[in-house]
């Protein structure tokens, strides 16, 4: 997964870059908020954001903020912090942060608040490809709810492309529906013992 690094601190960048490198992740790395949310904004397959609180240009909360309002791709911020008040931590949760840590910061700590990060990314991903099927299968079955053409005699239906398909076959091909046919009982009456008759009438003659 792909985690983005924001921090002015070079040795602390640095040391970050190796560790999560370590563990696995593929590391974009920022020294400054600016720089954060360029790549941010250009690379949708970051996931997973650390970014310090205090850093030149834009500062940590204002690229969790700008990352909450534009993007839409799942991400998972931790905000790197010396502050530890309620109030301060209100606001950067307010700001869009969904974790954070105070430095200076045990390394197993951070790379347990990232695996918790790694499985709600999937989870939201997960989500929102449910919330894509589900949307399509909606479209669908407006499409069947809506008015369609049909031929007074032979009722065939005519798509949008002006075509003219079977009943079964226009249903089938947008929905999931599966046909199997019968004989109902007004057609047996009126067409099926009409036709015995007839067969058995010729078969005597």
């Amino acid at each position: 997964m792909k985690a983005l690094i924001a921090d002015d601190d070079e040795v602390s960048r640095k040391v970050l870059e190796l560790s999560l490198a370590e563990w696995g992740y593929e590391v974009v790395a920022s020294a400054d908020g600016d720089g954060a949310w360029n790549a941010l904004a250009s690379d949708a397959e970051i996931r997973l954001a650390i970014l310090d609180w205090m850093m030149p240009g834009s500062d940590g909360l204002e690229v969790c903020r700008k990352a909450r309002a534009s993007r839409s791709s799942p991400i998972y911020i931790i905000l790197l912090t010396t502050r530890d008040d309620r109030e301060d931590l209100l606001t950067g949760f307010e700001a869009g942060a969904d974790d954070y840590i105070t430095k200076p910061f045990d390394f197993d700590e951070l790379h347990a608040r990232l695996k918790v990060g790694e499985r709600i990314v999937r989870l939201e991903s997960e989500l929102a490809g449910r919330v894509g099927e589900l949307e399509d299968v909606i479209a669908h079955l407006r499409r069947l709810q809506g008015l369609l053409p049909i031929c007074s005699y032979c009722k065939k239906i005519r798509d949008d492309g002006d075509y003219w398909h079977q009943v079964e076959d226009y249903i089938s091909a947008h929905s999931e529906a599966v046909f199997s046919h019968s004989i109902c009982p007004q057609c047996h009456k009126e067409i099926i013992l009409p036709e015995l008759e007839q067969l058995k009438r010729d078969s005597g003659s």
